[in-house]
C-alpha cells in the first residue's frame, strides 16, 4: 500500500448531513489521512469536529483561507463539503493553489459559475473532481460494462427515479422538519436538481456513454416546504434515438431514498434498486428474468477483489460505495489511468442540462440543444 494522501477539509463538520461520511469513505481503504481542517464557521462545532476526528488542536484552522495559505503544501488534496451555495468562491480560493481539489455535488449553483469555475481550471491545469459517489456502487458499474459491451442490445429506453420523502414527511407532533434555508431557494436550477438531479443525470452518461439532444421538463410543488420545486419530470431524446426519463423530488411519501434505474434494449432490459445494491435484475428477448449478484462468475467488474471487501451474503452499502469512488480519486491523483473519477467538464455538462431543464419547465416547452 502507498503512503495514505494527505487530505483536508473545508465543510463537513460532525452536524452536516455529509462530512461522517466522507471521513469514513476517504479512509476506508487506507488510501487517505485526514490531516487538517477548516469543518464549520461555528468556532465550538469547529474545534469539536476536529478533536473528535484526531485532527491536531495546531491543524483545526477557523478560516479556510488561512488553511489554505499555511497547509497546501502538506497536503495532496484538499475537499469542500460546504452548503453548494458556498462553493464558487472556495473553489477559486482553492485554485490559487497547485492543489488538487475534491468537491462534492453540485459543483457550483449555476452554470455561469461552473463555466468560470472550469475556465480557472483550465488556465492553471489544475485538477478538481466531484463525488458523483453512486457509481461507486460494484453493480453500477457491473451494469455500465454491461450496457456498453451491448449485453442489451441496442440501447432505447433508460428510466432513473430518485424520489425522496424529506420535504413531505411530518414529526410525530404533526410539524413540518424544515431543510437548510439554502435548501429553501431556487435560482437557475431548482435546489432540489442540485441535490438529487446531478445525480441522475451523470448516471445515465456514466451508463450509456450518450449525450441529451433535448429536454422537456415539468417542475411541480407537492410538498409541506413553501416556494421551491419540490419534484421534477423530465424527457429527454439523446444520442443514438436512445429516450431518457427522470423522476426525482422530495415530496414521495413511503421513499427515504428511492434510486432506482432501469435500461431497455433490443436483446433485453436490466433493473438496479440502491435498497437492493448486490443484485441486477436481467430478462432477455425471451422474457426469461434472471438475478445476478456481486460475485457472479460471469461478471466482469463487480466480483473483482477490490469490491469483495467481504464475501457475498454480507451487502456492500452506501459508504462503502463512496469508498469505492474515494479508492479511484486516490489513483487519479497518483496519476495512474482510471475511468471513474469524474472531472469538473462532466460536472458542468450536468449542470447545463439542469438549467435547460429548468427553462423548458418554465416555457412549458421542450428545448433543443
Amino acid at each position: 500500500m502507498a503512503k495514505p494522501l494527505s487530505l483536508a477539509f473545508i465543510g463537513g463538520g460532525i452536524n452536516s448531513a455529509i462530512g461522517m461520511t466522507h471521513k469514513i469513505a476517504s479512509q476506508m481503504d487506507g488510501h487517505f489521512q485526514l490531516a487538517a481542517g477548516c469543518f464549520s464557521r461555528d468556532e465550538v462545532l469547529n474545534r469539536k469536529t476536529g478533536l473528535a476526528w484526531g485532527i491536531d488542536e495546531n491543524k483545526i484552522y477557523q478560516d479556510a483561507l488561512t488553511l489554505l495559505e499555511r497547509e497546501h503544501s502538506q497536503l495532496d488534496a484538499v475537499v469542500i463539503l460546504t452548503p453548494t451555495p458556498a462553493h464558487h468562491d472556495i473553489l477559486l480560493a482553492c485554485l490559487e493553489y497547485p492543489l488538487p481539489i475534491i468537491c462534492e455535488k453540485a459543483m457550483v449553483s449555476s452554470v455561469t459559475e461552473a463555466e468560470e469555475i472550469q475556465q480557472r481550471v483550465d488556465q492553471t491545469n489544475s485538477s478538481l473532481y466531484v463525488t458523483f459517489n453512486y457509481t461507486g456502487y460494484p453493480m453500477v458499474r457491473e451494469l455500465r460494462q454491461r450496457l456498453l459491451s451491448g449485453a442489451l442490445g441496442r440501447i432505447q429506453q433508460v428510466m432513473v427515479e430518485m424520489p425522496q420523502e424529506g420535504f413531505s414527511r411530518c414529526r410525530s407532533d404533526g410539524s413540518i422538519a424544515l431543510p437548510q434555508t439554502w435548501r429553501r431557494t431556487d435560482h437557475s436550477i431548482p435546489t432540489v436538481s442540485l441535490d438529487l438531479g446531478v445525480h441522475a443525470h451523470q448516471l445515465v452518461e456514466f451508463l450509456t456513454d450518450k449525450r441529451a439532444l433535448d429536454v422537456y421538463a415539468v417542475n411541480s410543488h407537492f410538498a409541506r416546504v413553501p416556494d421551491v420545486v419540490d419534484t421534477v419530470n423530465i424527457v429527454s431524446r439523446y444520442t443514438d434515438d436512445v429516450v431518457c426519463n427522470y423522476w426525482y423530488g422530495k415530496a414521495a411519501l413511503g421513499y427515504r431514498n428511492g434510486l432506482r434505474i432501469r435500461v431497455f434494449g433490443t436483446q433485453g432490459s436490466t433493473e438496479w434498486l440502491q435498497m437492493e445494491p448486490e443484485y441486477l435484475r436481467m430478462a432477455d428477448i425471451h422474457g426469461n428474468v434472471s438475478i445476478i449478484d456481486r460475485t457472479a462468475a460471469d461478471n466482469t467488474i463487480a466480483n473483482q477483489e477490490r469490491y469483495c471487501r467481504f464475501k457475498a451474503g454480507h451487502p456492500a452499502g452506501f459508504i462503502e460505495a463512496f469508498a469505492n469512488y474515494y479508492c479511484d480519486l486516490a489513483a487519479a491523483l497518483r496519476g495512474e489511468k482510471n475511468e471513474y473519477a469524474v472531472g469538473s467538464d462532466v460536472a458542468l455538462e450536468g449542470l447545463a442540462f439542469l438549467e435547460q431543464a429548468n427553462k423548458s419547465a418554465l416555457a412549458q416547452q421542450k428545448i433543443v440543444f
